[in-house]
């Protein structure tokens, strides 16, 4: 099991930040430690993961830290492969499973020279890939250090494999909202900081 402590995840509602905040850790700790080697990607929310047309949000894409991007989910499937009419939904949006497989799966192969891993998200359109939540257990149960956003739960209630990770004894949550934004982003900062050091 993985030791209590090694796994930092951010909750909180829609649009609060989460992947910014983890973005803005990500590159405080990379500006101070520049031979860091982290793995992971970004991909609901935040400025990163929104393909817009104009103002109206169209999709999410994954993006890798080491800057490598594809498709998640849209709601303009059109002229995207017969296939595509299959894809699962989450309101509105198509996810394409496939494009975010062979983007985020090998962001997730554990490694020993690894030094963190971000996942952002553990969410519904992400969980619809069969493989995801072996691979993210297969990290968390490694000793590197994790840093992960889930969503809150829906109506009361946890989508079965964020519960896990929220109950998981090696994970401390923050919960994120407007004020306490910059209070949360420097304890994760600071704790991510530590873990490092000792791992």
């Amino acid at each position: 099991m993985a030791v209590p402590g090694k796994c930092i995840l951010v909750t909180g509602p829609p649009g609060v930040g989460k992947s910014t905040l983890i973005m803005r850790v990500f590159e405080s700790l990379k500006a101070s430690n520049p031979n860091l080697k982290v793995q992971g990607f970004y991909t609901l929310g935040g400025f990163l993961g929104e393909v817009r047309q104009g103002s109206e949000r169209i999709g999410f894409e994954v993006v890798t830290l080491d800057g490598r991007t594809g498709p998640l989910a849209s709601t303009n499937i059109s002229s995207a492969s017969p296939e595509s009419r299959r894809w699962p939904s989450v309101g509105k949006y198509k996810v394409d499973i496939a494009s975010f497989e062979s983007l985020a799966l090998p962001e997730l192969q554990v490694r020993e020279d690894t030094d963190l891993f971000i996942i952002d998200e553990v969410g519904k359109m992400e969980l619809y890939s069969s493989s995801f939540f072996p691979a993210v257990l297969n990290v968390l149960e490694s000793s590197i250090p994790i840093l992960a956003s889930i969503p809150i739960p829906k109506f009361g209630r946890d989508l079965p494999q964020v519960a896990r990770l929220r109950n998981h004894p090696g994970a401390d949550l923050f919960t994120l909202n407007v004020s306490n934004r910059d209070v949360v982003r420097e304890e994760i900062r600071s704790l991510l900081g530590d873990l490092l050091r000792k791992h």
